[in-house]
């Protein structure tokens, strides 16, 4: 295998458009793109949603098996989703009666990368404080 052939992951310029939160301010399409993401995300039923249906075996989860988990009507279940599709975490799929929901890793690989200090660099230091120690 020639050395071209090899790829290291993470190591790819494909959201160039998109640095991470240390190397460049976000722009403002950016920030509010991150923030409707960041909002599904914060709320706890939505986090344990997201969370079973990445860590399901076979990479998706009838919803039938979502909704007993949770203490919360089938219409609650459902809207939560509905927000976590609309951000971009997870889609899903109509099978007869049933939908079927899964991951998509684009979206948390991009937050992983935002959120990723670049190896090897101190953070900044806060104005005035250098030489304070």
């Amino acid at each position: 295998m020639s050395k071209q052939e090899l790829a290291v992951l993470g190591q790819d310029d494909v959201d160039g458009c998109c640095p991470g939160l240390l190397t460049a301010p976000l722009d403002e399409a950016q920030s509010v793109e991150l923030a409707k993401v960041f909002k599904a995300l914060g709320d706890p039923v939505r986090l344990r949603l997201l969370s079973m249906i990445a860590s399901r075996a076979g990479g998706e989860v009838c919803v039938c098996d979502l909704t007993p988990a949770f203490d919360l009507s089938q219409p609650t279940i459902s809207h939560h989703l509905k927000l976590l599709r609309q951000a971009g975490l997870i889609d899903c799929e109509r099978r007869g009666t049933w939908v079927y929901y899964w991951l998509l890793p684009e979206m948390t690989d991009r937050l992983a990368g935002i959120l990723t200090r670049p190896a090897g660099k101190p953070l900044p230091e806060p104005a005035g404080t250098a030489g304070n120690a």
